[in-house]
């Protein structure tokens, strides 16, 4: 079960909780960043934050699926804007809003950063989401034991 909190006495989120509490057993999806790159490889958006932003939240949606998960069940996400405008940060912001992210209301840390890690790369969103005892995975993902497992070959691991 989890239970999303918005505590009183401080600020209300507008759209985000301030924190969610995971039962034990609770299945957990721990995703590395979300890139703006397409299917080859190629960054999508150059020069347009906004753009990114949707690639990147494509690129989540899909990280998520292959988990058996998605965006409703995401508890907690970090999202780097490369920028020090709080409207640009907004604008990307506004991208994940109309994403479906704020529906959980998930926890979030929206930051301005100076780089990311792919040249042109303006955005990268990480997250942690539930994963339903109920939602199948993704038939093409592979389990691949611990000890064989490598950074190229691992996208999900079975539970015991």
């Amino acid at each position: 079960m989890i239970q999303r909190v918005t505590v009183p006495g401080l600020f209300p989120p507008p759209t985000y909780a301030h924190a969610s509490v995971v039962e034990a057993g609770t299945r957990l999806a721990f995703l590395a960043g979300s890139v703006p790159l397409d299917g080859e490889g190629r960054l999508v958006g150059e020069g347009d934050p906004v753009r990114q932003a949707e690639q990147v939240i494509a690129n989540l949606t899909e990280q998520l699926r292959a988990v058996g998960s998605g965006l409703s069940h995401v508890l907690s996400t970090e999202v780097y804007v490369v920028s020090t405008e709080p409207g640009t940060l907004a604008a990307v912001w506004e991208v994940v809003e109309a994403s479906g992210l704020s529906a959980g209301p998930h926890s979030s840390t929206l930051l301005g950063v100076s780089c990311l890690g792919y040249p042109g790369q303006s955005v990268e969103i990480t997250a942690t989401a539930e994963v339903p005892d109920d939602a199948p995975a993704d038939a093409t993902i592979t389990a691949v034991p611990d000890s064989a497992a490598t950074n190229a070959d691992v996208t999900r691991r079975e539970h015991p």
